[in-house]
């Protein structure tokens, strides 16, 4: 099983979105600020995610995302 997420950084006012196979590793290791774009984050704090069957099924999931753009996507949802 694969996790597709969205992260908020209030701090940058930015999201970020992923996907993985292990979610509260990787939330850890985003929030250790293992890049330097992720540092300058930090917190990172979870906002939305999903579980998806397969990897394929995952990239699909955050490239679709990240093609809509993650604040607009989840906005879409809300409504």
């Amino acid at each position: 099983m694969y996790t597709v997420y969205i992260l908020y950084s209030q701090k940058l006012n930015k999201y970020y979105t992923g996907q993985t196979h292990d979610l509260a590793n990787r939330i850890l290791e985003h929030n250790a600020g293992e890049t330097s774009f992720m540092k300058t984050g930090i917190p990172w704090e979870l906002v939305w995610q999903e579980v998806c069957t397969t990897r394929a099924l995952a990239v699909q999931m955050e490239l679709k995302i990240k093609g809509r753009g993650a604040k607009r996507f989840l906005s879409e949802l809300q409504n």
